[in-house]
């Protein structure tokens, strides 16, 4: 799917993967929205992908949720590690975090163009 996004055509693809369990998933989704509006890519569907197992999560090496692909890569990719439906962390500026910043993000989605 191609979108015209400031004159440039945008094929990004977006995925939110995630355990109902984890209440970070929702703020992951927000600041994602936040990103791709200050990306010029807000029209761009974020596909939701509910993780029910731990055979599933060992299955797609599901580092923890939330887990955010672009492009089917993890732009914050962290160290090996067991798979399994858990809470995931992220390096962020002000520290570990349950989310990636909105500027991380933008960062993530303007590389990923």
């Amino acid at each position: 799917m191609g979108l015209l996004c400031r004159g440039i055509m945008a094929t990004v693809k977006v995925e939110l993967f995630y355990f109902d369990g984890c209440p970070n998933w929702r703020l992951a989704e927000e600041r994602l929205r936040e990103a791709l509006a200050a990306a010029g890519l807000a029209p761009l569907e974020i596909y939701h992908r509910t993780v029910e197992t731990k055979a599933e999560a060992e299955a797609l090496h599901f580092p923890g949720s939330p887990t955010i692909l672009i492009d089917g890569l993890d732009p914050f990719p962290s160290p090996p590690q067991t798979h399994g439906l858990s809470c995931r962390m992220y390096a962020t500026p002000a520290g570990l975090a349950g989310a990636p910043t909105v500027e991380q993000l933008v960062q993530a989605l303007t590389n990923a163009r």
